[in-house]
């Protein structure tokens, strides 16, 4: 497959035009040039997905655990051979992926693949002790049945591989919107799997143009044998999916925004401190929930560290990733996305914010980008230190106490992740426990997980629910109580 060949929706193992046969341009958003036309599924399709899926769940609930995750691990062999093939290309051009970043998408999302095909006989229940003679209880975790993910464009393939793997391996079925942004790069993940012989009908693959959108991801997330919502972008779409969930009484998981700090107190090495912040700042040019945007530190510190934080970040080398494969940090996702980032700062500077290093000027094709710029001087109240910026963007703030540290880093509503930067391990546990955050790492970036670990956010702008590991499989099962009485009980009436 080439970038310019046209995209189908994939329902029931069948890759199918829309009912409509309506498409959508999906752009470069590097050069605004349009890359080529993908279906988008209409309601009708999302009614034939469901109902496909939930036919194919009776079977796939039955399959064999080895079966499955033979599947998974295949198609985890399947999706690395696409580094040399057609998936630098994509990511690429869909969503401005310099080569480490396309190569760490696809790796991460072979390792999940793997590590979910793992869990496959964790899966387990329990015996429970009854006080009724003649009575075992046994309590059974058992899969829910057609499972709707949403999964978005920034870490196309490893969040795709996230949010089906799991569900997948517990046994059930799986509608998957990917963004309109990235249909190709998310599709990889599909296709692996089908090459891997995952059964019709257990993934069915359903973009949709921005206008479409909204109802049929209404409609989705209402249908009543949708048993489950997993959701991963930003807070706004978040609320109004967590709203339509409610209407029908039904759990869903969202993983939203970040507004991660970097909490760095008097006695920290700020070498590693600033390679640490710099990396979960930067990577894919801030646009990760998990980025590092705020840096909170002892004011003791805070010049040296500044300097030396803006002296590193200088020697990024920031371009057009097309013409020069060797920058670090390309464009964002969208044309709006630097005016909006500079805005924030503007105004923060407004405010007697210091612009520490950024020239504020946008540059590329199709004005998508923007270097690196550290704000010093960073108050809570300013919108700058409160609202998620998702580009290459650092505020800094500076406080006199371990204690303000931690309020102050507490002091937005995202929960996602955080870091301590210290020299006393102890001490920095103690910081991290008084961190309201799904993840808090000591010493560490705050761009860090592993695929067996439960990540996601404590409420807030952050979202609720855990993917990876055990507590995945958590989201995506039930607990089922069955009783087994011996024949000859008499009960009293």
């Amino acid at each position: 497959m080439t970038i310019s060949t046209s995209l189908n929706l994939y329902i029931n193992g069948a890759h199918v035009p829309s009912r409509t046969s309506t498409t959508f341009p999906v752009t470069n958003p590097l050069t605004g040039e349009a890359l080529y036309p993908c279906a988008s599924a209409t309601v009708a399709d999302y009614e034939t997905a469901i109902q496909h899926a939930h036919a194919a769940y009776k079977t796939w609930n039955a399959t064999s655990p080895s079966a499955r995750r033979k599947i998974l691990l295949r198609a985890a062999d399947i999706l690395e051979t696409y580094l040399n093939d057609d998936a630098p290309e994509i990511l690429s051009s869909e969503v401005s992926a310099v080569p480490s970043w396309v190569k760490l998408n696809v790796l991460a999302a072979a390792a999940i693949l793997r590590e979910s095909a793992g869990l496959v006989t964790h899966i387990k229940g329990e015996i429970v002790p009854a006080d009724r003679p003649g009575t075992t209880i046994m309590v059974l975790r058992e899969a829910v049945g057609v499972v709707f993910a949403i999964s978005p464009w920034n870490a196309p393939v490893n969040l795709t591989a996230r949010a089906i793997a799991t569900p997948l391996i517990c046994g059930n079925t799986v509608l998957l919107k990917p963004s309109e942004y990235s249909p190709k790069s998310q599709h990889l993940v599909v296709r692996a799997l089908a090459e891997a012989g995952l059964p019709a009908g257990c993934i069915n693959f359903l973009p949709s143009s921005p206008a479409d959108t909204p109802s049929v991801t209404e409609f989705a997330v209402k249908h009543p044998l949708v048993r489950r919502v997993n959701f991963t972008g930003g807070d706004r779409v978040g609320r109004i999916i967590a709203a339509w969930a409610a209407e029908c009484l039904k759990p869903c998981l969202l993983e939203l925004g970040g507004k991660a700090p970097a909490v760095v107190l008097e006695d920290a090495d700020l070498e590693d401190a600033v390679d640490a912040v710099l990396f979960g700042a930067l990577s894919n040019s801030g646009q990760i929930c998990m980025s590092t945007e705020r840096v909170i530190i002892h004011t003791s510190i805070a010049d040296a560290f500044t300097t030396l934080l803006a002296s590193r970040a200088k020697q990024i080398k920031v371009g057009n990733h097309l013409t020069d494969p060797s920058v670090s940090l390309s464009g964002l996702y969208s044309p709006a996305a630097p005016p909006r980032i500079l805005s924030l700062i503007d105004d923060a500077v407004a405010q007697g914010a210091t612009l520490v290093t950024g020239d504020r000027q946008i540059t590329g094709p199709n004005g998508t980008i923007l270097g690196v710029h550290i704000v010093d001087h960073v108050k809570p109240d300013m919108a700058l230190f409160q609202n998620e910026t998702f580009g290459p963007v650092l505020c800094v703030t500076r406080v006199e106490s371990e204690e303000e540290a931690i309020e102050i880093a507490n002091g937005t509503e995202y929960t996602l992740c955080a870091s301590v930067f210290t020299k006393d391990v102890l001490r920095g546990m103690e910081v991290a426990k008084g961190i309201r955050a799904g993840s808090c790492h000591v010493n560490g970036p705050t761009v860090y997980i592993e695929p067996t670990l439960p990540n996601g956010g404590t409420g807030g702008r952050s979202g609720y629910g855990r993917f990876g590991g055990m507590a995945g499989v958590e989201e995506f099962t039930e607990r089922k109580i069955v009783t087994l009485v011996k024949p000859g009980m008499r009960y009293p009436l």
